[in-house]
């Protein structure tokens, strides 16, 4: 008797794009950002999430970000068909972030669309009240990026800091007090973080899965594994399956420690696979 082909619980990809996403690293340059998005410090391309949103949901699924920003998500998860929900400390971004949704539901008028795409201006750490006020459906994927600590404010963002100002743009997120980005202790600032994402649970359908993109830090000569201390810390609530290394070749080598120390030049993120197993 033929051998019948096992079905495709987990999205609509055929064997050849499955196998492709399978390898444990590559290589995404995003085309330049729009000025508009161009303001937040940090955001990552909608085209890489839009990658990860087709490989863990099938279409008409739910994507939610709990740490949205100008939106990159709800974006990539339109272009993909699926339902999406985000939350934004930051009224500014979370405006840009429901103008770019606008816009991009725009686009797709003769497609008839019928997805939801709604950004939420509240913070993220009160998410049960927040998915709850707004009757968020049960949750299929999480695809998210963290501030990564206070490095915004560290001597070493400096010079991007002077760049950025000189051109209006914003050189940290906020000065909300309730902004991730400015707590200063790095035990406080992995609790905090630790509590939010692990207070998905009750939310997300079993066998969901949670992406988070991130990387270690570096601050006064040290490095604070933020990636790994995540990774071993969310494995308590979460299962960790894996882990993919998003690796940059567009960026430019800086002399750093050049003659007197080993200071790598850092253009690599993990994105770490979570799922919720029971």
């Amino acid at each position: 008797m033929p051998i019948r082909p096992r079905p495709n619980r987990l999205n609509d990809l055929d064997s050849k794009t499955w196998i492709k996403f399978q390898k444990s690293w590559f290589v995404h340059n995003p085309p330049p950002r729009d000025r508009s998005v161009l303001r937040h410090p940090a955001k990552f391309p909608e085209t890489l999430a839009q990658e990860f949103i087709e490989f863990f949901t099938k279409r008409d699924q739910v994507v939610f970000d709990p740490m949205v920003g100008t939106g990159s998500t709800l974006i990539a998860a339109l272009r993909a068909g699926r339902h999406s929900y985000g939350i934004e400390l930051n009224p500014r971004y979370a405006e840009i972030a429901s103008q770019l949704v606008e816009a991009e539901l725009a686009t797709q008028m003769d497609q008839r669309t019928t997805w939801v795409a709604r950004v939420i201006t509240g913070d993220a750490a009160h998410l049960a009240q927040i998915i709850s006020d707004h009757r968020i459906p049960p949750i299929d994927y999480v695809l998210t990026s963290p501030p990564y600590w206070d490095m915004l404010h560290s001597r070493g963002a400096a010079t991007q800091t002077k760049r950025r100002s000189t051109i209006e743009l914003d050189v940290v997120y906020s000065e909300n007090p309730a902004d991730l980005g400015n707590v200063a202790d790095y035990s406080e600032f992995l609790d905090h973080l630790v509590k939010i994402y692990a207070s998905l649970d009750p939310f997300l359908r079993n066998k969901a899965y949670l992406t988070i993109i991130v990387k270690n830090i570096k601050k006064g000569g040290k490095v604070y594994p933020l990636a790994w201390d995540l990774a071993q810390r969310l494995g308590e609530v979460y299962t960790l399956k894996d882990e993919r290394i998003w690796c940059q070749d567009d960026i430019h080598l800086a002399p750093y420690g050049l003659g007197s120390a080993w200071v790598s030049n850092t253009f690599h993120h993990y994105c770490l696979q979570f799922r919720k197993e029971i």
